[in-house]
């Protein structure tokens, strides 16, 4: 079988499972190519399967940089943590003719990548104003590739990262073209974020944790977001957290909807991997502008 001919459904799960844990730095490249090499039989090389599990990122794109539908253009905001600037992609629809709600777009565990930034482009085009920062601007930023951007935000503190974040929060907050309600939307590491804006941050209009880490239970009193939460069937790492935290959501009368995707991996809405499942990404993606248009209009 050559990589042409190669697709979704002849991967194993176990291959998901190890390529999850190369993505969020539980085994490094020489362990996980090692690996690998396990499940390439039937004339495919570690390389070619290597090659087919990495994100394609310039051929997935969804709304392009120059879309005369939005316009977006990069900022920066001051960091609380010493005195440091974080660079950012703002968008927003090109037509818009009132102040709209705002969206802060929290990328995985690599930085600001091309896919992140499509996100945000998205939410603009969907009609919000976005910003989507990059925590990895205080080493240089986004480097170019996820695996340089994974090793650089590995040196990084994430709560100094969600420090970051809750900075944009403001800045959007504030903004000229923002109305005032600000919602966040992550994505793994992004999605941990989520939750961790809405532990911290009492005016936060809405939060949507994709495949995201919990707060502790004894934080979830502090939550006063409404909260739309995103997990995969498959995902058996981040879904261990999620009874204790819906049963601390229950406890407390928070106001939460939460979707398990049926046989969908970690990631499913990136649409730059082979664990993109389309049918769930974008059934999530919808369910997600909705709850914003519900809560930021």
């Amino acid at each position: 079988m050559n990589m042409d001919e190669l697709k979704k459904e002849d991967i194993k799960q176990e291959v998901f499972d190890l390529y999850d844990d190369y993505a969020h730095n539980r085994v490094n490249r020489r362990e996980f190519m090692q690996k690998l090499s396990i499940y390439a039989v039937g004339g495919l090389t570690v390389a070619s399967l290597m090659s087919f599990l990495m994100p394609d990122y310039q051929g997935a794109i969804q709304v392009k940089s120059d879309d005369p539908r939005i316009k977006s253009t990069y900022v920066t905001y001051k960091s609380p943590k010493g005195g440091g600037e974080i660079r950012a992609l703002l968008s927003m629809p090109a037509d818009a003719e009132k102040k709209l709600g705002g969206i802060v777009v929290v990328h995985e565990n690599r930085g600001l990548n091309p896919h992140i930034e499509d996100v945000a482009r998205r939410a603009a085009l969907a009609g919000f104003v976005s910003i989507a920062p990059d925590a990895l601007t205080p080493l240089g930023g986004y480097p170019g590739n996820d695996e340089d951007g994974r090793a650089l935000q590995s040196k990084l503190d994430r709560d100094d990262m969600l420090e970051d974040f809750i900075a944009a929060y403001d800045y959007l907050k504030s903004h000229k073209d923002c109305n005032g309600k600000v919602g966040v939307v992550g994505f793994c590491f992004g999605g941990w974020i989520a939750n961790m804006m809405a532990v911290r941050i009492p005016g936060l209009s809405a939060a949507v944790p994709f495949y995201g880490g919990q707060p502790a239970s004894e934080d979830v009193p502090k939550i006063k977001a409404p909260l739309l939460l995103h997990y995969a069937e498959l995902d058996t790492r981040v879904n261990e957290g999620w009874p204790a935290y819906e049963a601390a959501l229950k406890a407390n009368g928070k106001a939460y909807t939460a979707y398990m995707y049926a046989n969908a991996n970690h990631g499913f809405h990136n649409d730059t991997t082979p664990r993109y499942d389309k049918p769930a990404a974008e059934l999530a993606w919808r369910r997600t502008i909705d709850f914003f248009k519900e809560k930021l209009g």
